[in-house]
């Protein structure tokens, strides 16, 4: 087989080559680099096949980059980068995928568990046909770009009481001054245990996580500890006296 005649870059002028040897200690783009190193190898007399020992590249490669600078000039140095593989998955669909994720299992009907998982809301954006394929890694991101996140309940309590302001404020007097001829009487409720708010988890939006009232019904009375109110017995030595009969 016949050796392939060496190809050489075009004759380059002075301002030429300083700008490929400034282009190689600059560049910071590596096929930037690479080509601009093959022009001013050639440029210098070296053959392909010493380029492609150097460089260790192939024949092909370097043939390429000197025809197309020898037709574009420094615009063949630049690579063309295609893009990426095109998304699958619109604007419209993202925003209905992070609506879904933000609303509860039950306003779908769905009564097996209370919050979606990433797998549980995959199946379910599947069987529903919002999308035709997606990873839990495409729905973790589409989640987090849309500003939803995995974030913990918050819950709060309040009385139902309309008389609630009113005892409270008794009940905090009596404790601040006691009368000097009284007992101290020490009442605490403890429970029920069952009804004590637990912490869930749900995709909310960034910063907002749900908020669920946990009150319990039940109206307050002087002798009732009620959250938020201080409790005679955490302090019986200076809790409310009552008048002695």
């Amino acid at each position: 087989m016949a050796r392939r005649p060496s190809v050489f870059v075009r004759p380059l002028s002075m301002e030429e080559g300083r700008k490929l040897q400034r282009v190689t200690r600059t560049a910071k783009d590596p096929v930037r680099l690479r080509r601009a190193i093959v022009v001013l190898m050639s440029g210098q007399g070296q053959t392909v096949r010493d380029i492609t020992s150097l460089m260790q590249v192939s024949e092909d490669y370097v043939r390429d980059v000197i025809h197309a600078f020898n037709e574009r000039g420094f615009a063949a140095l630049d690579p063309k980068w295609s893009g990426g593989r095109l998304g699958t998955i619109g604007e419209a669909v993202r925003e209905r995928i992070c609506l879904i994720a933000r609303t509860s299992p039950a306003s779908w009907g769905i009564t097996a568990f209370s919050t979606w998982s990433l797998s549980k809301l995959r199946d379910h954006l599947l069987d529903r046909g919002t999308v035709t394929a997606i990873s839990r890694e495409t729905l973790r991101r589409i989640l987090h770009t849309g500003g939803v996140s995995w974030q913990s309940t918050s819950t709060w309590k309040a009385s139902t009481d309309p008389d609630f302001m009113v005892k409270m404020h008794r009940i905090l007097d009596l404790y601040d001054h006691p009368p000097d001829d009284g007992r101290v009487i020490c009442v605490d409720e403890f429970g029920p245990l069952n009804l004590q708010p637990r912490k869930g988890k749900a995709w909310r939006p960034t910063g907002s996580p749900l908020r669920l009232r946990a009150t319990l019904c039940m109206p307050m009375t002087s002798s009732t500890q009620v959250e938020g109110v201080r409790s005679p017995s955490t302090r019986s030595s200076h809790g409310p006296r009552l008048p002695s009969a």
